[in-house]
């Protein structure tokens, strides 16, 4: 008991020496949250191939300013060799034929680079929008049954609600579901797409 009793005063003085740097304006269920989304994200960044993370330090690089200095320098560097004032044979003259082939390959590998890293945010944007749309149809499901478990409460003990105000009519306590509100936004969709073309028919 004394031993288990001294590794929990450990943890619990380990937890709270991470979290003495907390902001105060924000809740422990803010700062943990935060934390595992870090965490999330560190994890799929060491789950990532070496393919991928290549690609990645390519896109990241070539996204730089350093990146940006490096070719200034390199074409001043090599039209300044091609001028032949340098006491070098220039070995790519005007119109400079082999710097832009080379510079077009570079072109093609850069683009391939940052189309697999889109590729990669697109697939880990796609894991977020449904952990989205799962947290958000939970939270719509739970609102549904508080709503529910009020209206049983005010049936309960006696109270109406107010004809004047909009809860009167409200089909707040409705399960809400996905397919049929995917449904009517598409449906509204045509309808709007279709109007302005029955509008020019009538004109």
């Amino acid at each position: 008991m004394r031993v288990h009793n001294m590794l929990e005063a450990r943890l619990l003085y380990k937890e709270a020496e991470e979290h003495k740097e907390d902001n105060p304006a924000l809740s422990n269920v803010i700062e943990r949250n935060i934390r595992k989304i870090i965490q999330l994200r560190l994890k799929t960044a060491r789950d990532q191939s070496l393919q991928e993370r290549i690609a990645d330090a390519m896109t990241t690089y070539s996204g730089s300013m350093l990146f940006f200095y490096v070719h200034i320098v390199w074409f001043c560097v090599w039209i300044l060799l091609n001028t032949g004032r340098v006491g070098i044979a220039p070995f790519d003259p005007y119109p400079y034929g082999l710097l832009t082939m080379v510079v077009s390959l570079e072109a093609i590998f850069l683009s391939t680079f940052v189309l697999i890293s889109q590729n990669l945010l697109a697939k880990e944007a796609g894991h977020l929008a449904d952990l989205g749309l799962h947290t958000g149809l939970l939270t719509e499901h739970e609102l549904t049954r508080v709503l529910q478990m009020l209206r049983a409460i005010q049936d309960k003990i006696g109270i109406s609600n107010d004809e004047d105000s909009n809860l009167a009519d409200a089909d707040l306590e409705m399960e809400t579901k996905p397919e049929d509100v995917l449904a009517e936004i598409k449906r509204l969709q045509r309808r709007a797409e279709r109007a302005p073309a029955a509008s020019r028919k009538l004109k």
